[in-house]
């Protein structure tokens, strides 16, 4: 009898498992002109491994992660800010961790010019790495968009968009996506007519530096929670700010709205600049439609190098034995204040530690 019971238990847990999709989400990964010597290697080749091996498990415990890729992959001469060109070891690195999508609408997408965006795409494609929000014309758009994922039979919309690109204009016949509500409620709608049962717009939005979202996210927010979507993602203010989940009563759902998960990986220096957020939320099929189900997050801290042959490192939070002694301090100010200051102000986002 014990036994059928261990069965029994064992069967409802796969199937439990076979029905629910697990995400992973994280902020900016950005490439200042710092990240990138200390990634370069004698023979001239650059090295990402060392950066994200204390989350690699996270990541890959996703049926699907994704990241911001907030630098173009531009060619040589590599440089950092304030106009980006990465290597693209870089974005191999992102992939072999375990990162499914990449996000390219943001205000660095156009840093090398049209060239640059599609010298990206065409990395990206090599690498075998599906990436939205940017398009090297409006027919590449309209074969990828919406970009629409099955896992596990579930259909699974994602969407991209930036607020501007630096004052800097398209030159070509190379597409941005902009936020426009005209035309994210257009691919919102052609996502439900291609049978999306979950939708997750991804934003690069808000203002720089600021530990609360300001008046114009809120506002779009609110109406992309009218418009019925499931998952709302931001990034771009390079600080983490609070996240909720929000009951639709129109739509009778809850909804997950995450204003910024701050850097990925930088070399920023403000104290709220030295880490981020990563956001893991599950969806499970219920009645024919996608439910969000515990989501949460757990905060990291960009320990930089300080010689020479060192690399930045991602430590989570909990691991202080993963830190130098010279990086406590800086690692306690920044889980203290976004503690204090940002995830006191969460709805129903627990911290996973």
């Amino acid at each position: 009898m014990k036994l059928l019971s261990i069965l029994l238990l064992s069967v409802v847990s796969l199937l439990q498992s076979n029905n629910t999709v697990n995400l992973t989400f994280v902020g900016d990964a950005m490439q200042h002109a710092p990240q990138i010597t200390a990634a370069q290697q004698a023979d001239g080749t650059y090295d990402y491994s060392p950066c994200f091996q204390y989350l690699e498990d996270d990541i890959k415990w996703a049926d699907l992660a994704v990241v911001n890729l907030e630098c173009p992959l531009g060619g040589r001469p590599y440089t950092g800010y304030p106009c980006f060109s990465a290597p693209d070891s870089y974005a191999q690195q992102l992939k072999d961790v375990g990162f499914d999508l990449f996000l390219t609408a943001n205000n660095h997408c156009l840093d090398r010019r049209d060239k640059g965006l599609v010298r990206t795409c065409h990395m990206l494609d090599s690498l075998a790495i599906p990436h939205i929000g940017t398009y090297r014309d409006q027919q590449e758009r309209d074969q990828h968009i919406p970009y629409i994922v099955n896992v596990k039979g579930m259909k699974i919309a994602f969407l991209d968009y930036t607020y501007g690109t630096n004052g800097i204009p398209i030159q070509g016949n190379v597409i941005v996506d902009f936020i426009d509500q005209q035309l994210i409620a257009d691919d919102i709608a052609l996502a439900r007519e291609r049978g999306a049962h979950a939708i997750c717009v991804n934003l690069h939005w808000g203002i720089e530096y600021q530990l609360k979202p300001v008046a114009s996210q809120r506002t779009l927010a609110d109406w992309l929670v009218a418009q019925g979507v499931d998952l709302i993602i931001g990034g771009h203010p390079h600080v983490v700010e609070p996240m909720e989940v929000r009951y639709s009563q129109e739509h009778d759902k809850n909804v997950l709205l995450v204003y910024s998960m701050g850097n990925f990986i930088s070399n920023q220096s403000d104290i709220d600049c030295r880490g981020g957020a990563m956001v893991k939320v599950s969806l499970r099929m219920d009645n024919g439609r996608a439910v969000i189900v515990e989501p949460r997050y757990k905060l990291f801290f960009v320990q930089k190098p300080v010689s020479h042959g060192q690399n930045y490192v991602l430590i989570p939070e909990g691991r202080p034995d993963l830190l130098r002694a010279d990086s406590q301090g800086e690692f306690n100010r920044f889980m203290q204040r976004t503690h204090d200051l940002v995830m006191s102000h969460n709805v129903d986002v627990p911290n996973e530690q």
